[in-house]
């Protein structure tokens, strides 16, 4: 039987502080919902799940220590200096 052990990681604070600061520049408000890490028990195999950022109902997908956020997927991406622009846009 596969057992999969889930580890839920917390938003790193400055990143935290990054989008909040982007978000308020908007007058919007984010949903931040913590990524974790899933490993199979008695493998190496381990999976980081992105951490998801809800902003006017897009999902942005964020891994902490990266200057990148990825918009609904992960081959969607742009800078985190980019997403005041893209809200502005949207």
């Amino acid at each position: 039987m596969v057992n999969i052990i889930k580890e839920e990681i917390s938003l790193e604070e400055s990143l935290k502080k990054k989008i909040e600061f982007i978000c308020d520049f908007n007058n919007t408000k984010p949903t931040i919902i913590n990524g974790s890490i899933r490993k199979i028990d008695r493998t190496n195999l381990t999976y980081i799940e992105p951490h998801r950022i809800i902003i006017n109902n897009i999902t942005f997908l964020a891994f902490n220590y990266s200057n990148e956020i990825f918009i609904e997927n992960l081959s969607n991406k742009i800078k985190l200096s980019e997403l005041e622009d893209y809200l502005k846009t949207i």
